[in-house]
């Protein structure tokens, strides 16, 4: 009943996010007859299913903020839903030859690290809010992806609006991630000098 309870329409959507990933990998690693799926080109029905997943990011964030309909499971499922999401593109890219593999590691890497190093942070009081170069980052990488995979086949200049895109991905990553390393060594130090203090003072 719980879980009913708490899956309101912003969790349904980070949901389905989640179910978009394993079609958006399909779809762009199979080697469809002709290319096309139901007459259109599977790059075109790949794109859309990862525009449809990345509109559903930033849908269910500004729906439960709004509707007042934010929970935890909430909070826990759409980072997931996004790293899901964008490991895969960027795996499959990867496989396409489109995405140096080095590249896709540094991303994928740091949203790893940085992951287990929020909740690290969350599990000792420690807020770890999302850093201007995150959002730059995120913006970035639907960018990229987006511009890789249809200017592959139909704009070069598209596509090389892709590979810079990227680049500015591969950057940002390396930045924010020291950043949210350096916030977490010093709130850590913080709150240990607290902890250090409250001790002295009752055992004074």
């Amino acid at each position: 009943m719980c879980a009913i309870t708490h899956m309101n329409l912003p969790n349904s959507l980070t949901v389905t996010r989640i179910f978009l990933v394993p079609l958006l990998v399909v779809v762009l690693l199979t080697k469809f007859e002709g290319r096309v799926i139901f007459g259109v080109r599977e790059e075109l029905v790949g794109a859309a299913i990862f525009a449809l997943a990345s509109l559903t990011d930033w849908l269910d964030g500004y729906l439960a903020r709004h509707r007042k309909q934010i929970t935890a499971l909430g909070q826990e499922l759409d980072p997931l839903a996004d790293k899901l999401l964008t490991s895969a593109a960027f795996l499959a890219l990867v496989q396409m030859g489109l995405v140096p593999a080095w590249m896709a590691a540094i991303i994928i890497g740091r949203e790893l690290a940085v992951t287990a190093l929020r909740n690290r942070a969350y599990s000792r009081g420690v807020p770890m809010p999302a850093s201007p170069l995150g959002k730059i980052k995120m913006v970035a990488q639907v960018v990229a992806i987006l511009a890789l995979i249809l200017g592959d086949v139909y704009l070069p200049g598209l596509f090389a609006v892709g590979r810079a895109a990227l680049w500015v991905v591969v950057i940002a990553a390396l930045v924010s991630g020291f950043d949210y390393f350096r916030r977490f060594n010093g709130s850590s130090g913080g709150r240990s000098a607290e902890v250090v203090m409250r001790t002295e003072r009752k055992v004074g």
